[in-house]
């Protein structure tokens, strides 16, 4: 029986969490659930499976969640605040935790759960994004596991030797690790029209169904970015060992190219379940309710490479990749900055490069050596990616 705390789980990836998790009392138990700011869709998911600990990361949503878990005759302990997502996610009674918790948010409570060796079922790219060098070297320090849940990177490790060692592609015979992307809405759009698209557009992804800030980034590709910069901590890579390839149908979701010419990759519906149920179980299998592939149905496999002129943010998060941690942690937070002002109308589509790129060159090279520097240096991207947005708001 594992015991999960579910980091975000009101989220897509968190209800996915759950479905998988209710379909195997025997094998889980939910101890606490998290949620930012939604009362309604928290109190739900805990009559499904009546955890310990309802948290919510904003003590002012407190008064409201105790209100309604009150209503809804559930015996839960309920708490606030990030220490308590901190709290929970390090708990004793705690064996597993899904890190859910979009955007840099997801960071300390992520990283709480590594200091307390527990296995860590990464769904929060942005924690590798953002202190990569620092947190990986919490997860080997404290003797945690950490599995990757993002379709892609959940991928490349089902496709990796089973031998295989920290950093070791070359000596393990890997000539590259290849990152698939759908290419988001956009991918046939004229780039006349891109100042006219809609955030109502940008969140119809034509293949998975996600949260509207990952949406956006899937528009863009800085999603790729971001799990690109991800791919190369998790795995010990060089930006020269990935490479990105546009798959619209999402049904290869990675591949691990091999010196003797053989290509491994993983296939399966554009389900996250899948991957959830990889992490959850591993290293066995259970059933995640996902039908199995039916490869008499499936016709085309396209490919291609992406455009820079229709994807400029995938190709700023690849440079920022390898100019360092002070690069990707500034270009997280400037993004999370533009992409929240597209969502409210504020600026275009275009315009989040726009911001993204100009924080970057604001932003003076430095060393992040320690957690609270790499918190210091997302908070002074923030307040240039804020300035820069007003300049183009005006």
């Amino acid at each position: 029986m594992q015991r999960l705390c579910i980091l975000g789980a009101t989220g897509s990836i968190g209800q996915s969490t759950l479905d998988v998790v209710a379909r195997h009392p025997d094998q889980f138990e939910v101890v606490a659930l998290t949620a930012n700011s939604h009362i309604e869709g928290l109190i739900s998911a805990a009559q499904g499976c009546q955890p310990r600990f309802l948290v919510v990361a904003d003590p002012d949503c407190e008064a409201a969640l105790r209100a309604g878990v009150k209503a809804a005759g559930l015996q839960c302990e309920v708490l606030s605040g990030q220490q308590a997502l901190c709290e929970v996610a390090g708990h004793d009674d705690v064996d597993t935790v899904m890190a859910a918790i979009v955007g840099a948010a997801g960071l300390m409570p992520t990283l709480a759960a590594v200091e307390s060796g527990k296995k860590v079922c990464l769904a929060n790219k942005e924690a590798l994004v953002m202190s990569g060098q620092l947190f990986m070297d919490a997860v080997q320090r404290h003797g945690a596991t950490l599995l990757p849940v993002d379709s892609e990177h959940n991928a490349i490790f089902q496709s990796l030797p089973a031998d295989f060692q920290y950093g070791q592609l070359h000596s393990s015979g890997i000539k590259h690790l290849l990152l698939t992307g759908s290419g988001g809405p956009f991918r046939e759009t004229p780039l006349s029209s891109f100042e006219q698209l809609t955030p109502q557009q940008a969140c119809a992804h034509p293949n998975w169904e996600m949260g509207q800030k990952i949406s956006v980034d899937s528009a863009t590709m800085m999603n790729k970015g971001l799990e690109f910069i991800e791919a190369c901590w998790l795995f010990g890579a060089s930006p020269q060992d990935i490479h990105v390839v546009l798959h619209p149908q999402s049904v290869i979701h990675s591949m691990v190219q091999y010196v003797d010419g053989s290509v491994i990759a993983q296939l399966g519906q554009p389900d996250m379940r899948t991957p959830i149920a990889h992490c959850l179980a591993y290293p066995q299998r259970v059933a995640a309710g996902v039908e199995p592939l039916d490869f008499t149905q499936l016709s085309d496999f396209t490919f291609a490479s992406p455009e820079p002129a229709r994807y400029p943010n995938l190709f700023l998060a690849i440079e920022a990749c390898k100019q360092g941690q002070w690069a990707t942690t500034a270009l997280n937070a400037a993004n999370e900055v533009a992409v929240a002002a597209f969502l409210a109308g504020r600026i275009s589509f275009p315009a989040i490069h726009r911001i993204n790129a100009n924080t970057l060159e604001h932003m003076i090279p430095c060393v992040l050596d320690s957690l609270p520097a790499v918190v210091d240096w997302d908070q002074q991207a923030r307040r240039v990616a804020s300035d820069v947005l007003n300049g183009i708001s005006a």
